[in-house]
């Protein structure tokens, strides 16, 4: 049962993407606080993280990149989850090392879909 660390400040979102990921068998964890999801991280060890990009604190962009330089997350899939539809934001989560990207708002199967690519 693949480990799924949701990071988002919406509440609404954050509880809409538990419940999605739980009824496919998956085990999710959330948070709400971008400056506690590292640590979040380290504690659950997560097959894959979902991040948004605009956050209070740490955007998704620098909690994407920080992931990435450190050893144990280097490897581990990041989906990026956001509102943002532009080229250069899809550009810039490649650049710090997101493996893909979903814009909200998202199709269940959409969501559902990458994490099954990218866990098996």
């Amino acid at each position: 049962m693949p480990k799924i660390l949701i990071v988002d400040d919406d509440v609404i979102i954050t509880n809409l993407m538990q419940l999605l990921v739980s009824m496919e068998g998956h085990q999710p964890t959330i948070v709400n606080d971008s400056l506690k999801a590292v640590e979040t991280a380290h504690a659950v060890n997560p097959d894959l993280i979902t991040l948004d990009l605009m956050m209070p604190h740490l955007t998704g962009f620098e909690l994407c990149a920080l992931l990435r330089e450190d050893p144990k997350f280097a490897q581990t899939p990041i989906v990026i989850v956001s509102a943002k539809d532009d080229a250069e934001s899809k550009d810039r989560s490649r650049q710090v090392g997101a493996n893909d990207y979903i814009t909200k708002p998202f199709h269940p199967d959409e969501l559902i879909g990458k994490i099954k690519s990218l866990t098996t």
